[in-house]
């Protein structure tokens, strides 16, 4: 057990969920060419959050039929107007295995008040049995990536082809580092500060053709906020898939958001960035394996994240307290890190299991986690002598 601290510290040590770490290099130069001042509105405005959505498009191999539009309130305000401008129509399968699915599953149950919803859920570092989920005959909604468990779904084989329903996929922390299967995707939700290390505020929102179809088709039973309209008169309003936001974006977070799309095609897309978000799990994963007192909260292998990894403490000292002094054990190692300077913001979701959270998407540099590592090694040491000494 490491019981004096290591010399060495990594050169970036933020590794927080969200926002994440911004692209190596990215300096405040990055954004002069922003049109400040200017109206989003103006020729220059559109060009700008044009072009957002065309370098959207090339990273993420979006299909040319899919349509992409920049939506307010972040990944939440994506999912919240697909959810309150679609459903209904059908009856709808919510899954959730962790805070941000469960947090669908309230808006349904108990705001939207569907009369035909099914919950399917499994426990943190688990995934329901998606075998349950009927996505041939009713909509779903799921999230790609759980990003307060560490928990994703391993692709989209358990989802039908000849689907009659939508699927409706909340990919916030999973676009841009894993691959999507859009062939079996009728709405993608995701936001800026995740995986590209964006500024926060702004949402995506990728529709199919059927999802389209659903629009200009369905109307809800019920009052639609303006934020949530994307239709007027039956038709879809396809200014919004072009550039023209339905409220103000900051054109400041747009250019942002453009530095860091040119930065993703520079390290060679979507397959870059892949590679990079799975070599910085690498990093994690020998960890683990060299150390017994610690482990993934995903319990199968091929369902962990390679973005938002969660770990759990494993030594019996630590698993025999209560939950809440493991919750304050946990807290004590985040302490000493973020005192350290060797690593911020590495906590665990407050309603998730006491552990640590790391990001490991393809802005972080797997040297910085090399150096992490024997920091969280030495403050777990550091914990748990506090412990003997509290005995």
């Amino acid at each position: 057990m490491a019981t004096t601290a290591p010399t060495a510290r990594p050169r970036v040590n933020t590794f927080s969920s969200g926002p994440c770490a911004k692209r190596p290099g990215w300096s405040l130069k990055a954004l002069a060419d922003a049109p400040l001042g200017r109206s989003h509105r103006a020729k220059i405005g559109k060009a700008k959050l044009k072009l957002a959505i065309d370098l959207t498009r090339e990273v993420l191999q979006v299909p040319a039929g899919y349509r992409i539009g920049i939506v307010p309130a972040s990944d939440t305000g994506a999912v919240e107007m697909a959810m309150w401008s679609m459903l209904g129509a059908r009856g709808v399968d919510m899954v959730s295995w962790e805070s941000f699915g469960e947090g669908w599953v309230t808006d349904v149950v108990k705001q939207l008040k569907l009369a035909d919803v099914r919950t399917i859920t499994a426990p943190y570092g688990e995934l329901p049995n998606l075998k349950t989920i009927d996505t041939r005959n009713r909509d779903v909604v799921f999230t790609w990536n759980g990003t307060t468990s560490g928990v994703r779904v391993p692709n989209a084989d358990w989802i039908a082809a000849d689907r009659q329903g939508l699927t409706i996929c909340d990919a916030t922390s999973a676009a841009f580092a894993q691959r999507l299967d859009w062939d079996k995707l009728d709405v993608v939700t995701f936001s800026w500060q995740k995986v590209l290390g964006g500024e926060a505020a702004h949402g995506m929102l990728i529709l199919s053709p059927r999802a389209v179809e659903r629009l200009e088709t369905y109307k809800p039973a019920w009052p639609l906020p303006k934020i949530f309209r994307m239709t007027k008169g039956g038709k879809l309003i396809e200014g919004i898939f072009e550039g023209e936001t339905i409220n103000t974006p900051s054109m400041l977070c747009v250019e942002d958001y453009i530095d860091a799309l040119k930065w993703a095609q520079k390290v060679g897309g979507l397959d870059g960035l892949v590679k990079r978000a799975d070599a910085n799990t690498r990093v994690i994963a020998k960890f683990v394996k060299e150390n017994d007192w610690i482990d993934f909260l995903a319990v199968k292998p091929k369902t962990r994240s390679n973005t938002s990894v969660c770990l759990k403490f494993t030594d019996p000292a630590v698993t025999a307290l209560p939950a809440d002094a493991q919750a304050a054990f946990a807290k004590g190692i985040v302490a000493t890190l973020e005192k350290e300077g060797a690593g911020l913001d590495l906590g665990h979701y407050r309603d998730a299991p006491p552990g640590l959270r790391i990001w490991c998407g393809a802005t972080v540099q797997a040297r910085d986690l090399k150096a992490l590592m024997p920091w969280i090694a030495y403050a777990f040491a550091t914990e748990k002598a506090k412990l003997k000494k509290a005995a």
